[in-house]
């Protein structure tokens, strides 16, 4: 359902319009900041109720910038509060009928990777992750962060440098 001038963010068809629009996408970005499921999908749906209860102040044509600063700024918060450190989701069990020397391969990779990822500063991980993982063209990461194509390009570049850098066969 596409949301016209006359629509309403309290209308559930328009809500419903944009969580389904919206969620899984700023789930992922808050992902990348947090690093864990559980406090992504929390901050998520907190932004979402907040939407719900702002509904009458928010056009719809808004409505996913308000979702995405909501999070961001609910993020910000924990960080305060804990000083959260990302962490990665683990990865899936090795195949068993892999060679040994292979699985060993590949997990020392995988912990280079890890700690390469980490170590870089958070806005070029996420500006990485966003763009790679869930393939966001540098204009919707700019449009996400609130800043312009040319930073988004400027992290990019200093990621990349980064990772290859520090890591032998990228």
């Amino acid at each position: 359902m596409k949301a016209t001038k006359n629509d309403h963010v309290c209308e559930d068809e328009v809500y419903a319009s944009i969580f389904k629009t919206h969620s899984k996408t700023v789930y992922n970005y808050i992902y990348y900041k947090f690093g864990n499921e559980e406090k992504a999908y929390d901050a998520v749906q907190e932004a979402f109720v907040k939407l719900w209860e702002n509904c009458s102040k928010v056009a719809p044509e808004k409505a996913k910038s308000f979702v995405y600063t909501v999070a961001n700024n609910l993020y910000l918060n924990v960080i305060k509060a804990e000083k959260v450190r990302l962490k990665y989701a683990e990865y899936a069990a090795p195949i068993e009928h892999e060679a040994p020397d292979f699985i060993l391969e590949e997990q020392e990779f995988k912990e280079k990777l890890d700690r390469a990822l980490q170590n870089l500063p958070e806005i070029q991980r996420t500006t990485f992750l966003l763009n790679r993982i869930d393939g966001k063209k540098y204009a919707e990461i700019a449009e996400m962060e609130g800043v312009s194509i040319k930073a988004i390009e400027k992290r990019m570049h200093l990621a990349l440098k980064t990772l290859r850098e520090n890591i032998d066969g990228i």
